[in-house]
């Protein structure tokens, strides 16, 4: 018998108060008569699997960013528990991971400034060094809204031209990209909560997804 069905045999049996029955067995009161919370987190798992669903390559740690922006703020080891628990671990595909996105399909933009697409494209200098391109297309006009060109474009560069570009034209509805790492990191992930831009990742090994983008790269390759 543990101490605390010891203690709660003591107060059915022989009428003993729960402070007399702690003091005799050494239970503190205070863990006698906690509650534990496990078991009441149904909807933060809900909201979780649906994050998850839409998001598939994020891990427990943006997740947790996601919750604490919906009002649902938990220490990051309970986020832990109920990521492993609901098995939403991020599977290996035999290469690296990939975001395949939400599954919704997208609606054809009717007018400018809908929606954009975004692609990479790199070349070599003479000298052998690599550059790369980022072209930002908007899929309704097929306009080019900007080629930018360096030898290095990390996430956090690839928003500030976004927004460079936004403060031209004003915000898409949407934005669709490939999974490159540039474009599913943590700056994406801030910019979109902040403007309220919908991003959409096409599926792996489906570039046609994209193929407003790609059809700009293959004709600037040819140029």
């Amino acid at each position: 018998m543990d101490r605390y069905a010891a203690v709660e045999k003591l107060m059915a049996d022989h009428g003993f108060s729960e402070r007399r029955a702690c003091r005799l067995i050494g239970v503190n009161r205070s863990a006698w008569q906690y509650e534990p919370l496990r078991g009441k987190d149904e909807a933060v798992r809900e909201r979780m699997r649906e994050i998850a669903n839409e998001r598939r390559r994020f891990g427990y740690r943006r997740l947790a960013i996601l919750l604490r922006r919906e009002g649902k703020g938990m220490n990051l080891k309970k986020v832990y528990r109920l990521y492993r628990e609901e098995w939403l671990t991020v599977r290996k595909r035999g290469g690296r991971k990939r975001a395949p996105g939400t599954q919704a399909p997208m609606a054809i933009p009717q007018e400018p400034n809908q929606r954009w697409s975004l692609d990479f494209v790199s070349d070599s200098l003479a000298c052998g060094r690599r550059f790369r391109m980022l072209n930002v297309i908007d899929d309704d006009s097929r306009e080019c809204l900007a080629c930018i060109a360096d030898t290095s474009l990390s996430g956090r560069r690839v928003m500030r031209e976004l927004t460079a570009i936004a403060e031209r034209r004003g915000l898409p509805c949407m934005v669709v990209s490939d999974n490159g790492t540039e474009l599913t990191s943590h700056a994406v992930l801030a910019w979109c909560q902040d403007t309220g831009v919908e991003w959409h990742y096409i599926a792996p090994g489906k570039p046609q997804q994209n193929g407003f983008a790609e059809s700009f790269n293959g004709r600037l390759r040819d140029v």
